[in-house]
């Protein structure tokens, strides 16, 4: 709104400020319709329902959530869904989430994902699809996963991989560089070890806190901007969608969050392109399948030199492909920018290599056709400030 409001704006913020009270939200906040077709431990295997009259196109694509955080990542709202997107579009869409976790699941470490669940999905949905290569796409820690499964398992129906805001040097974290030096003295017996031990993870109310200290500025600043986009009903649609996102946290289980504090937070040991996955290493130069990387231009939980350290680490990848694009950690996903920017680039990489059944898992030659790796274009490196 402008400081001394038009006529339209007024009658505009009046409408928004009626329909809040009267239906308590301006944001459509409707799931798109899916069906559960796999399910096991921390293991839920979602297909988004094809629209009615839309033909289906091309390879399927399956949305791998990081623990912690809501499936509503990829389904925020009604005209701001990544998966809506998908669907309307024709494009076999799945969905990976994990359920609720609870105290019995704090023996459960990194590799349970890494070796059951994520590539339990990805055969399961191929099958669903007839058949044909599955492009994951992974936001968070799930672009973690998706990049550790698809170095580890080469006899997989995977197409290609777009991971988006995931942070791979964890000295590039300015909200973790400060401290790390104070966490490597404990030497594994510090609070923090204690805690997570005697709780068997990190509940849910200490992800919720810990997402919104990340985000601190904008929880401070969110009445003003409420107040200055009073007439902006899709501004002020957007922020009761991603205040339901951040009430929904789940918990970290207790063997899984250690893993992650002392390897990646403590040891930035995914920095090297190496990572201890049960009685083996994971080498990130091992994968074998075209590599999408996004970062955000103004992300505080996953930087652009924390997400862009991974590219040259992708020496067996035949081509990959860096772009930033706005927005923060959630933003650059869902944002109301995320529409014309991270999707759009989405579609074009999963129509590039999307190449139909798969008679047998192809040989790393033979899946792209432009082994020269390029780093984004020109709008991503001017995002990015270079």
């Amino acid at each position: 709104m402008d400081l001394i409001p038009k006529p339209d704006q007024v009658v505009a913020a009046a409408g928004n400020v009626a329909h809040t009270l009267l239906y308590g939200g301006l944001a459509d906040l409707r799931p798109m319709p899916r069906t559960l077709i796999d399910d096991g431990e921390l293991r839920e295997v979602y297909h988004y329902r094809p629209v009615a009259g839309v033909p289906r196109t091309g390879d399927p694509v399956l949305l791998v959530t990081p623990l912690a955080a809501p499936s509503l990542c990829f389904d925020l709202r009604r005209d701001c869904s990544l998966v809506e997107h998908l669907v309307t579009q024709g494009r076999p869409t799945y969905l990976l989430e994990y359920g609720q976790v609870s105290f019995k699941n704090r023996s459960l470490g990194m590799e349970h994902w890494v070796d059951e669940v994520l590539p339990e999905a990805v055969r399961v949905v191929s099958e669903h699809a007839g058949g044909r290569g599955v492009h994951l796409v992974g936001w968070s820690l799930g672009g973690i996963f998706t990049l550790l499964v698809a170095a580890d398992r080469q006899d997989l129906p995977i197409a290609s991989i777009t991971v988006v805001g995931s942070p791979v040097d964890v000295t590039k974290v300015p909200l973790v560089a400060p401290v790390r030096p104070l966490l490597n003295l404990t030497q594994g017996r510090g609070v923090i070890t204690r805690a997570y031990r005697a709780l068997g993870g990190v509940p849910t109310p200490l992800v919720n806190w810990a997402f919104t200290a990340a985000s601190a500025q904008k929880v401070l600043t969110k009445p003003l901007a409420v107040l200055t986009h009073l007439d902006d009903t899709d501004y002020l649609a957007q922020m009761e969608a991603v205040s339901r996102f951040m009430s929904n946290m789940t918990a970290y289980p207790g063997r899984t969050f250690g893993q992650l504090y002392h390897r990646f937070v403590k040891g930035n040991a995914l920095a090297t392109g190496h990572m201890e996955i049960g009685d083996r290493t994971v080498d990130l130069a091992a994968i074998s399948v075209p590599t999408l990387v996004f970062a955000g231009n103004t992300d505080g939980i996953a930087p652009l030199p924390a997400v862009r350290a991974v590219v040259p680490l992708l020496t067996g990848s035949p081509q990959v492909r860096f772009e930033v694009v706005p927005g923060g950690h959630l933003g650059m996903l869902t944002g109301r920018a995320a529409r014309s920017t991270t999707w759009t680039a989405i579609d074009e990489w999963v129509d590039e290599w999307s190449r139909g059944p798969l008679p047998a898992k192809p040989s790393a030659s033979s899946i792209g056709s432009n082994p020269s790796r390029r780093y984004g274009s020109a709008s991503s490196r001017s995002l990015g400030g270079r």
